[in-house]
């Protein structure tokens, strides 16, 4: 059976959650605060298949409590709810590990549906980001696996393997390097990839994007400061290298 956590402060909202998703089919648990949620991810086993988390929470608030969970190695899906609707919150939710997030108040069948497309990620991972243009040649789509050198990325397993390390990728930095995999070689702009990965359009702080870089740089790259995978192209944006023995730096 399908196990959730939902850390939730509004009781009548977490109650009526819990009801909602037990009559789906699902085992759920609830915590009222982001401290009560994180130790019952470190002690359960086995582990929750998805966390339904607020952001406004008393003590640890959500984002805390997403990075902390990063942090120690739980990547469970986790869909954050928030009644923040500005682009910079869902952005620094994202940044802090989350997978995906709602806005309150929401319809149970939307939320409902969020959580089977995270129980889905292979699907989810595997749908096209977006369609090219007519005239444009299409982007090569990587396959479930992607290698260069020594490293292999698995979309479907979401892992980045670099020699004999294995680094677990969150959805969101699966998505921002399969975006930039499939534009191999090309310069792709901060506001392409918060439209096409994010679907935010409007004027947004691009700083979460060059945080997912520098975390996937750290996983990737023999020298992060120094990089020769993901490139940055100067006023525009980054650029990713699959051969940068066969390319030349900008």
């Amino acid at each position: 059976m399908t196990r959730v956590l939902v850390v939730e402060d509004e009781q009548h909202l977490a109650e009526g959650l819990r009801f909602n998703l037990e009559a789906e089919g699902y085992q759920v648990d609830v915590a009222e605060t982001g401290e009560a949620g994180l130790e019952l991810l470190g002690r359960e086993s086995p582990g929750y298949d998805v966390v339904i988390l607020d952001v406004m929470l008393p003590g640890k608030d959500g984002f805390t409590v997403m990075a902390e969970m990063r942090k120690s190695g739980l990547y469970v899906p986790t869909l954050m709810l928030t009644a923040r609707g500005h682009p910079d919150d869902v952005l620094r939710g994202f940044a802090a590990g989350a997978d995906d997030y709602l806005p309150k108040p929401f319809e149970l069948a939307i939320l409902i549906a969020r959580i089977r497309g995270l129980l889905r990620r292979r699907e989810w991972l595997h749908a096209s980001l977006h369609q090219a243009p007519a005239n444009a040649h299409p982007p090569q789509e990587p396959k479930d696996q992607f290698s260069f050198g020594e490293k292999a990325v698995s979309f479907d397993l979401l892992e980045l393997r670099v020699r004999d390390k294995v680094f677990p990728l969150t959805l969101m930095e699966a998505n921002v390097l399969r975006y930039l995999i499939r534009h191999e070689g090309r310069p792709v702009s901060r506001k392409a990839m918060l439209e096409e990965v994010w679907g935010l359009h409007e004027d947004t702080d691009t700083r979460a994007i060059d945080n997912f870089i520098v975390r996937l740089r750290r996983y990737l790259e023999d020298d992060p400061t120094h990089p020769r995978h993901l490139l940055t192209v100067r006023g525009v944006g980054y650029r990713f290298v699959a051969s940068p023995a066969e390319t030349a730096r900008p």
